[in-house]
């Protein structure tokens, strides 16, 4: 898959195809299924599929402090769109100058001179261009002028539930991990590398894989059991807390904090995948370290009951990752 970075690396070879627009938060089944259609008309067309994307979101670029939590960081969402076959990603950096651009210059530059779009697909609520004045009708005229042909997007449901980024949000915020999945199509994970961190985790026993998010704020917050991808062959269990640690500081940032059931290697730097299996509770503040490590003994203990992994035949906190 190839990703062209802004319009100034757009190039002739890079006209004729068919594409999208959206934020593609997720990725989600309704998603995936816009991607299949694209495929099948790229195919019809002999032409590659292109997704218009943005970075960061619109709303993140308006609203930083009121925009809804991310799904996916752009690595997640790129790595999900190259699974789904798709060919090309014309990533926009949403700026001041993109937000100015008005609905004709943004269809005229892009769409016409930089890609020279023979099939656009769009959501019939789609808003572009300066104080949001483009709408699926301005698309539809300039085809017209232009040759290109536009269709909208159909709503995507799984059984009755309409699939959106913002149903799959709000799951994760109640902690329904399972509804996250049947209309994600795949278990929620978060990407991100190991970075150093206080290692107060180890001075109760407990290590921990401290792994940044990438993200102002997570739809996820407390304590869940997890599989950790990217250290081998196979996934590894633990449990993790993901907030902003109450009893440890009055930081507000949010982090994603990992302990790996019986495992002693070092991983500064390792990039990793976390699935979220099950939420255990809610993020909690506890009046000393003591009371935080009989809580934490017994998150591990309700982990490795949910993940299948036996008792360790150690004591617990003799083994070390940081």
């Amino acid at each position: 898959m190839r990703i062209i970075r802004g319009l100034h690396n757009l190039r002739s070879g890079h006209r004729g195809c068919v594409a999208t627009i959206g934020n593609f938060d997720g990725v989600h089944l309704g998603h995936q299924a816009v991607f299949q259609h694209l495929r099948e008309r790229a195919a019809e067309f002999g032409l590659p599929t292109t997704v218009i994307t943005f970075e960061p979101q619109p709303q993140e670029f308006f609203m930083p402090d009121k925009a809804p939590a991310r799904l996916t960081r752009l690595r997640e969402k790129l790595q999900v769109m190259r699974q789904c076959g798709i060919d090309r990603v014309m990533l926009l950096e949403f700026n001041a100058r993109l937000a100015a651009m008005s609905a004709d210059a943004f269809i005229e530059r892009l769409l016409v001179e930089g890609l020279g779009v023979r099939f656009l697909y769009v959501g019939d609520d789609f808003r572009f261009g300066k104080g949001r004045e483009g709408d699926i009708h301005a698309l539809e005229r300039a085809g017209r002028a232009h040759g290109f042909e536009v269709a909208s997007m159909e709503t995507f449901a799984v059984g009755r539930e309409r699939v959106s980024s913002t149903r799959i949000r709000q799951a994760l915020t109640e902690g329904d991990l399972e509804t996250a999945r049947r209309l994600l199509g795949r278990p929620y994970r978060i990407c991100g590398r190991v970075a150093h961190g206080d290692e107060r985790g180890r001075t109760i026993g407990f290590p921990t894989a401290n792994i940044d998010l990438h993200r102002r704020v997570s739809p996820l917050r407390g304590v869940f059991a997890v599989r950790v991808y990217g250290l081998g062959d196979e996934p590894l269990p633990g449990v993790a807390n993901i907030g902003t640690r109450p009893t440890v500081s009055g930081d507000t940032r949010y982090l994603l904090e990992v302990h790996l059931f019986d495992f002693d290697r070092r991983i500064y730097g390792a990039h990793v995948e976390v699935e979220f299996r099950r939420k255990l509770r809610d993020e909690q503040r506890f009046d000393s370290f003591e009371a935080l490590r009989q809580q934490i003994e017994h998150d591990a203990q309700a982990a490795r009951a949910c993940l299948g992994v036996p008792a360790p035949l150690r004591a617990t906190g003799q083994n070390s990752k940081e």
